[in-house]
């Protein structure tokens, strides 16, 4: 009987561990903003993870960008979510967000809600203030 919860208790710290590599897994693919006018493509970038425009429902340029150099070229295929690594906590990583609205990039925090949800914040202020939005996967 010893045996069996044991047996049991190792297949289920078994299946905890696993999980958490699928769930880490699970960020890349294709992900949808809330409002709809966005396509964000999440994959490895070395051991990182990082993410490019895909789809824009409006396409323009990217007008705001700090380098004046850029700010001609279009931001279809920009690269918003920087070099994001795993915090050690499951399903959650820390790197850059350039933000189009504004041309500024803050430190992001990316964390797996579930399979289908990634909720992306923007923080400044050594994160006292967050801004963040919920991504639903589209593929």
């Amino acid at each position: 009987m010893i045996k069996t919860h044991l047996a049991a208790l190792a297949g289920a710290g078994f299946l905890a561990l696993t999980g958490t590599a699928v769930l880490a897994q699970d960020a890349k693919g294709e992900w949808v903003r809330p409002n709809g006018a966005s396509k964000i493509q999440i994959t490895s970038c070395g051991n990182a993870l990082c993410g490019k425009l895909v789809w824009l429902k409006d396409p323009r340029n990217d007008t705001k960008n700090p380098d004046s150099s850029k700010r001609g070229q279009p931001l279809l295929g920009t690269q918003i979510v920087q070099s994001m690594n795993p915090t050690g906590k499951a399903g959650q990583w820390k790197g850059k967000v350039y933000n189009a609205e504004d041309g500024k990039t803050y430190t992001g925090l990316m964390q797996m809600i579930s399979a289908n949800e990634l909720k992306l914040e923007g923080c400044v202020m050594g994160g006292l203030i967050r801004k963040g939005e919920t991504w639903t996967r589209t593929r």
